[in-house]
């Protein structure tokens, strides 16, 4: 791959780009984005701060009229796209909807401006990204339903290889495990090798110098401050030990108002844990109540724990590969942040994939 210091740059566009989470080590690759497409204004502004040389496009990709301005906005030929389209799907297992209300749901015709876009500009390479249930999905595709390796080959097979994988980002230098749909679509005439694992990061390795914070509690250390909670949800987890969950507790269990036991599943309520990567972070990483998302705690001899609380921001950053300076501005709602980091990419899975393409 290209480093920084070469004067051949590569172009490429983004689509479906959220706050740009996943490209945040593009630029020392040598990919320039020149421009980007994000629904969300809150999103896209955060996007246009962090990338303040890319052209932000925020609107619906599939108006005419935001579809040309990205067409307009790139250079007649790009050398690299990346998009990440939501796909609601057509068929997937245990789905209850027709066949009729799936096929009138815009989100299943997203990854067709993506296509579209790949046959406008014809980049060398081109990044499609998803869940790992991308694979099964069927989508309408001239009259029928395929997959999306399917209509990939019947789109790009003479000109493009197309490579579909599903990546765990804990075996890429992430602390999280995060597996992802990569689909690499790239010349025939072009090399793109297979990303190099690296060693696993644990929980403790990347967020254990952290200071304890309970919640409502703040730190000095920019983005570590603890969310207010409940008192019943801080009684609960502080008699709950790491790795476990308060549902199985047999005195300071989850209960409804009038005391009733909650009946779930102990991924809810549950501390993770030390010694591991961390579990998938969610778009729901602000509840206690939500799966998976509470401190790993520590000790306090008495038979409490400490860390009674949903993970920080910085916490959250640092779990999904990012840096401690991640420039963001200081005033960035910290849910708009707990969104964009519980769908995203991790970077440094992108970088270990990027990082392989043989210009």
């Amino acid at each position: 791959m290209k480093s920084s210091l070469d004067n051949n740059r590569l172009k490429g566009l983004s689509l479906f780009s959220c706050a740009g989470i996943a490209e945040h080590f593009l630029q020392d690759l040598g990919i320039d984005i020149i421009a980007a497409n994000e629904l969300i204004k809150e999103r896209a502004d955060l996007y246009q701060y962090l990338y303040p040389k890319t052209k932000m496009i925020c609107g619906d990709i599939l108006s005419n009229e935001i579809f040309e301005q990205i067409v307009e906005a790139t250079p007649k030929k790009l050398d690299f796209i990346i998009a990440s389209p939501p796909c609601q799907g057509m068929s997937v297992a245990g789905k209850n909807r027709n066949e009729q209300q799936m096929l009138g749901d815009e989100r299943n015709y997203l990854v067709f401006k993506a296509i579209e876009l790949i046959k406008i500009k014809n980049p060398d390479f081109a990044i499609i990204e998803n869940v790992p249930e991308f694979l099964k999905i069927k989508l309408p595709y001239k009259g029928s339903l395929f997959g999306i390796t399917e209509i990939l080959s019947q789109e790009f097979s003479d000109k493009y290889t197309i490579e579909p994988n599903i990546y765990d980002a804990a075996e890429y230098g992430t602390a999280q495990n995060r597996q992802r749909t990569i689909i690499k679509i790239y010349n025939k005439s072009a090399i793109w090798s297979q990303p190099d694992k690296l060693p696993k990061k644990t929980v403790k390795d990347t967020i254990g110098n952290l200071p304890s914070l309970e919640a409502g509690q703040s730190s000095t250390i920019k983005w570590h401050f603890a969310r207010k909670h409940s008192p019943e949800h801080i009684e609960w987890m502080r008699h709950t030990p790491t790795g476990q969950s308060a549902i199985d507790n047999p005195i300071f269990y989850p209960k409804k108002k009038n005391g009733e036991r909650i009946k779930s599943y102990n991924t809810t309520y549950r501390r993770i844990k030390w010694d591991t990567p961390a579990p998938t972070i969610t778009m729901r990483n602000d509840a206690i109540s939500s799966q998976l998302n509470v401190h790993p705690g520590r000790p306090l001899g008495n038979g409490l724990y400490s860390d009674a609380r949903v993970l920080t921001p910085l916490e959250l950053m640092l779990l999904s590969s990012l840096p401690y300076n991640w420039a963001i501005p200081d005033n960035t709602p910290e849910l708009l942040i707990r969104r964009c980091i519980g769908e995203c990419i991790p970077p440094l899975l992108i970088k270990q994939i990027v990082s392989k393409i043989d210009c």
